[in-house]
């Protein structure tokens, strides 16, 4: 079953109950709206802009957007790229793509012009939808991705070089476009992170996205009643593919426009959200306001909130013990996956396995795992190698790149580029990127061990621990670090703390700066490197 049919099932059963919320705290003065017509009632005095949408205004909007694509000659496998910041017609305007049998392309917000024109010709985008935030960058390249592509606006004040989405769509048809639609027609097509360069193009079929759904549903036990709070970019997959398990249910979800600890908070007590998921970031700062008397927990209305869980990146053991100790009765779960493994969920540790917090879990639903050395062969429990999976949410291709393709798919595995061991009791723990793991003097350095370990440091906010080349060690560890609000701490602080470690395995420098994270809040380590590595070689052909 295709992922379209489950809002056109949820429109059938719930039409009237809300499924979006948009909320931006950041907007003052806030026009309220029908939730069928947008229309402005009246100037509303409180403190965020809010907007609302119904199952049946949801499933309209996304089959009006389907049948305007479709009058301007879009079919199955064509490509309709997305390139919005989160609001309220995101998810209609995605579902509206896929209900014609073409393939949505989500493009990273972050994108520079040169980005986005890549991404738009590597995926061999039709038409383009953009929002007011991109005019300016859309507008560097509209007359070169132009030529044999259509820009459709979002927004107020199109500009010349679009079409206005909202005037078009106006004047098409809210039935269904009644468009065939199997597993096995591709859906959708999203990019890797980048971290390493220009992005790769992830190829999935609609068995990809329905897999999701019911991977995640399985996990958190998603009912018609929980209301999930929706903060990270939905061009990413983490994002959509946790709400997809809410999704599923009929769920109201709540998209909110910011990160402020107050902000979340907030939305989570106004909207009774139940399920929330967060970044370390977010959680980090939630608990760092509250411990410093910014935020009043007493002024919320929690009680309702019973899972947090944690995805795309590695979670330090001590941020999810200072977070218990705040709200004993949620409960929690990581999440682990890839872009190339439709999102979260092919690992995962499960609520009910809070005493192995630091794990990352075990296999996912209809998932499969395995940890091999360099030539596939498994390792032994205990030992570290290549963590791979195999499942229906694997994608099919890096589009347009057969060699890269090769790489990473061998026998309907995945190979996912991070290096793991498991424990005697099957858990799996995360114990780097291959790409990452420092050499130094002959010795496996994985940097997330240390950052873990730095993160127990109380006046340590966040940081990064990568390598620098060195002449006479092939590389060094240095941690990048970034100290709490109003904290002091000097490198001799950071070097005592760490007499704990095996001297190997202590940071050879510490710098004292911020640690850039990407939208889903991994950190960015080439770009760490890049700055460091050439100032750590001129100082060290100084000293010699």
């Amino acid at each position: 079953m295709p992922i379209t049919d489950i809002l056109e099932r949820n429109c059938k059963l719930y039409g009237e109950d809300i499924s979006l919320v948009e909320i931006n705290p950041e907007i003052k003065e806030i026009r309220r709206v029908t939730w069928k017509e947008y229309e402005l009632i009246e100037p509303n005095p409180v403190t965020h802009y809010r907007r609302e949408i119904t199952w049946n205004v949801f499933n309209e909007k996304a089959n009006r957007f389907a049948n305007l694509l479709i009058s301007r000659g879009i079919k199955k496998n064509d490509k309709v790229g997305i390139l919005l910041m989160n609001c309220l017609e995101w998810l209609p305007i995605y579902f509206g793509i896929l209900k014609t049998g073409a393939i949505a392309v989500p493009l990273n917000f972050r994108y520079a012009s040169d980005e986005i024109e890549y991404c738009v010709k590597l995926a061999d985008v039709d038409i383009l939808v953009f929002g007011p935030e991109f005019i300016g960058r859309v507008e560097e390249i509209a007359d070169s991705i132009s030529k044999n592509r259509l820009l459709f606006y979002v927004g107020e004040n199109c500009p010349s070089f679009a079409e206005d989405y909202g005037k078009m769509t106006a004047d098409c048809s809210s039935a269904s476009p009644n468009i065939t639609i199997t597993d096995d027609d591709y859906a959708a097509i999203y990019f890797s992170s980048g971290t390493t360069g220009f992005p790769k193009a992830i190829l999935h079929k609609h068995r990809s996205l329905m897999h999701s759904a019911k991977v995640e549903q399985k996990h958190h036990s998603q009912t018609k009643q929980d209301v999930f709070l929706c903060i990270p970019p939905l061009y990413h997959t983490g994002a959509k593919m946790h709400w997809f398990g809410s999704f599923l249910e009929g769920g109201k979800a709540v998209l909110l426009k910011g990160t402020k600890p107050e902000f979340i908070l907030d939305a989570v007590s106004k909207e009774k959200c139940t399920i929330v998921w967060l970044l370390v970031p977010w959680a980090q700062d939630i608990l760092d306001a509250i411990d410093r008397g910014d935020i009043d927990l007493s002024k919320y209305e929690l009680s309702q909130w019973r899972l947090m869980h944690i995805g795309a990146q590695p979670v330090p053991t001590s941020l999810i013990t200072r977070w218990k100790k705040v709200f004993p009765n949620h409960q929690y779960d990581t999440n682990y996956g890839l872009s190339e493994s439709i999102g979260p969920g092919c690992v995962h540790l499960g609520v009910e396995n809070i005493h192995k917090v630091g794990a990352i879990g075990v296999a996912g639903y209809g998932w499969e795992v395995d940890i091999v050395n360099e030539d596939g062969t498994p390792v032994e429990q205990g030992s570290v190698g290549e963590l791979i999976v195999k499942g229906p949410g694997v994608m099919e291709c890096y589009y347009k790149d057969k060699k890269a393709t090769a790489e990473v798919l061998k026998d309907g595995w995945l190979y996912t580029g991070d290096m793991a061991m498991r424990d005697e009791d099957g858990f799996i723990y995360l114990v780097d990127r291959k790409k990452d793991v420092i050499i130094s003097g002959g010795e496996n350095i994985y940097p997330v061990q240390i950052e873990n370990f730095l993160m127990k440091y109380p006046p340590i906010k966040d940081v990064a621990v990568i390598g620098l080349p060195d002449k006479r060690l092939g590389e060094i560890s240095a941690a990048i670090i970034s100290l709490k609000k109003g904290m002091v701490c000097t490198e001799d602080d950071i070097q005592k703390f760490c007499q704990e470690l095996p001297r190997y395995k202590r940071p050879r420098k510490i710098i004292f700066a911020d640690v850039p994270r990407n939208a889903t809040g991994k950190i960015e380590k080439p770009k760490l490197r890049q700055m460091y590595g050439a100032e750590h070689l001129v100082a060290e052909q100084n000293q010699s």
